[in-house]
């Protein structure tokens, strides 16, 4: 079997377990009203929107849900007062001027810093709806978002994504050959699981072992490496060559690691698991 078909398998048992715990929770309603349709003055595609409070005397900030059919997008614009976006469902994305798109999805927050201008709406492929704080004081609105761009932000982000992910991989090897037990220790997810040919840890005990020397990751020379991005998760394969030092015997073995590396809220990836398995041989 080679890396392709393992990280086929590997892709497909994870969105079984993505789909079971869809189906699972698929029942829900909308908590807000629809809304009215919006005309596209400042916006392409369909957006609806929901004015549930307006600024007064006591309050001095707007409160509305909008909801964004696949591929509608507003144009570039500021707040001068600021905005907050809480994003209750589906996915979509973010991006201030001259700064790298944010994919956001349900549960996450965004803060429009007053002043900045910025652009967000929902995937080409998926609807986004978000409940929308605003300051008190008019939007500013720019220019429309180029179509040629904002159909290439996926396929430019995910390859961004690849490469963060294969840099953080190769870190991870050099901290494990010197023993930095510090920067694993904010790598590692607090639920991370590791799994070796002798048994299955969490964080703690993996951390032990490193520091101790109880296994030392000597040296991992990389052959190959595949990048699979689903969301927020991504699933990295190394087939490596790797030269460790086990209970004091310096051994050399071939084997097929898996890495699943998860997005924080706060954008940085950490890994969430970390499994060998010993191939027959280097090929």
């Amino acid at each position: 079997m080679n890396m392709k078909q393992i990280l086929s398998i590997t892709i497909l048992s994870f969105l079984l377990w993505i789909g079971i715990a869809t189906h699972l929770g698929a029942q829900h309603s909308d908590v807000f009203p629809r809304g009215q349709k919006a005309p596209n003055v400042h916006h392409t595609g369909d957006v609806w929107l929901s004015i549930l409070s307006r600024a007064d005397s006591t309050f001095n900030h707007n409160v509305a849900v909008a909801i964004f059919a696949p591929g509608a997008k507003l144009n570039w614009h500021l707040h001068p007062a600021g905005q907050q976006l809480i994003i209750t469902d589906g996915k979509g994305y973010y991006q201030e001027r001259n700064q790298p798109v944010q994919i956001v999805r349900k549960g996450e927050m965004i803060k429009c810093t007053p002043g900045v201008e910025h652009w967000h709406g929902a995937a080409p492929d998926t609807s986004v709806t978000y409940l929308a704080i605003s300051g008190n004081q008019p939007t500013q609105w720019a220019e429309p978002i180029a179509q040629a761009f904002y159909d290439n932000i996926e396929k430019s982000n995910d390859a961004e994504i690849e490469k963060t992910i294969i840099q953080l991989s190769k870190d991870k090897w050099q901290w494990m050959a010197g023993k930095n037990v510090d920067k694993l220790q904010n790598l590692f997810l607090e639920q991370s699981k590791f799994v070796h040919m002798g048994g299955t840890w969490g964080k703690g005990r993996e951390l032990e072992i490193i520091k101790s020397g109880g296994i030392h990751y000597k040296k991992a020379d990389i052959h190959e490496t595949s990048v699979e991005i689903m969301g927020s998760t991504a699933i990295l394969m190394n087939r490596i060559t790797l030269l460790a030092v086990v209970g004091g015997n310096e051994v050399t073995n071939p084997f097929m690691v898996t890495e699943v590396y998860l997005k924080q809220s706060d954008g940085n990836w950490k890994l969430g698991s970390l499994s060998f398995t010993k191939l027959l041989n280097q090929n």
